[in-house]
């Protein structure tokens, strides 16, 4: 057990000992406008607030804005079941999905990164989240599964439409649907499962390997590693609340990776980011050395 029970150590420090984001929770504020993801105020509050036509809810997927109102409507529909888990509903667990979408947005990973369209640039459409977009492909399904979704190209590798998401992908359509309306699924425990059974990352990262053509070489492997670290995450039981998540991502590089940035000697990124980047590359060839057997080792071990 001691590989896993490592892992969890290492994440557990890695956000007690944040000096970015410790003095910000010390004191239980969680209004600080840095505290959630950019954009946050201006995210739709519900999901009868986005545009009907035709008497259907319609949903942008590939507006940046947009998407958070997905998130901000999941949050917002949960809060009465994480009352006790912190105030202003900041122990949601949920918070991990916009706050990583905030984070992508942030640091420029939504945009094109072919520089064939102006999407998801300040000076171009900033809004607009990219289809050529490895981490805006990624996250689709984390945002859009619960939700109706539209897109413009390659429609064959989307679900768009309820009825479309349930034949592609029945049993998380199933089990996005036991977590938000069972009741009785709102406890620790079966949150734990709830973790082990949605994550994406791993699966979806060859489904979406055509737009890794488009990224750097070490922005390429650094999607790689951090797929397979969010797989460790959810099996470690990692908390994904919205102070652990904010002091957690603090450690994230701050911008996407060049072709001359080598790891851990990036001269713009903190030594914490640095090791997170060299921790994560570890991670990722120590599970490849053993045929991914070190993530199915800790499932095994923190959800029996």
């Amino acid at each position: 057990m001691w590989p896993c029970f490592g892992i969890h150590a290492l994440l557990v420090v890695t956000v007690t000992l944040s000096p970015v984001t410790a003095a910000v929770w010390s004191g239980n504020d969680v209004t600080g406008e840095d505290a959630y993801p950019p954009l946050w105020d201006l995210a739709v509050e519900k999901l009868q607030d986005f545009p009907v036509k035709d008497g259907k809810i319609v949903i942008n997927a590939w507006s940046y804005q947009e998407r958070l109102g997905v998130y901000k409507s999941l949050l917002n529909a949960s809060a009465k079941y994480f009352g006790a888990f912190g105030p202003q509903n900041s122990g949601n667990i949920l918070w991990g999905l916009p706050l990583q979408h905030g984070w992508q947005f942030r640091t420029g990973r939504l945009a094109d990164p072919s520089g064939v369209t102006s999407c998801g640039y300040e000076n171009g459409e900033y809004l607009c989240q990219s289809v050529r977009s490895w981490w805006s492909c990624m996250n689709y399904y984390l945002a859009i599964i619960p939700f109706l979704g539209a897109v413009e190209e390659q429609k064959d590798d989307f679900c768009y439409s309820v009825k479309d998401c349930w034949s592609r992908m029945p049993k998380l359509m199933d089990d996005w649907k036991d977590f938000i309306l069972n009741k009785s699924t709102w406890d620790k425990r079966s949150m734990r499962a709830f973790y082990r059974r949605v994550q994406l990352p791993a699966t979806y990262f060859i489904f979406f390997s055509f737009s890794l053509k488009y990224l750097s070489g070490p922005e390429a492997t650094f999607g790689d590693d951090w797929a397979n670290g969010v797989d460790f995450i959810a099996a470690t039981h990692f908390r994904t609340d919205l102070p652990t998540t904010n002091n957690f991502q603090a450690f994230l590089p701050p911008r996407m990776l060049v072709e001359q940035d080598v790891i851990p000697f990036i001269s713009d990124f903190s030594p914490q980011q640095n090791k997170v980047l060299v921790s994560l590359r570890a991670l990722h060839k120590a599970n490849k050395s053993t045929g991914m057997s070190l993530t199915y080792k800790c499932m095994y071990e923190f959800f029996t």
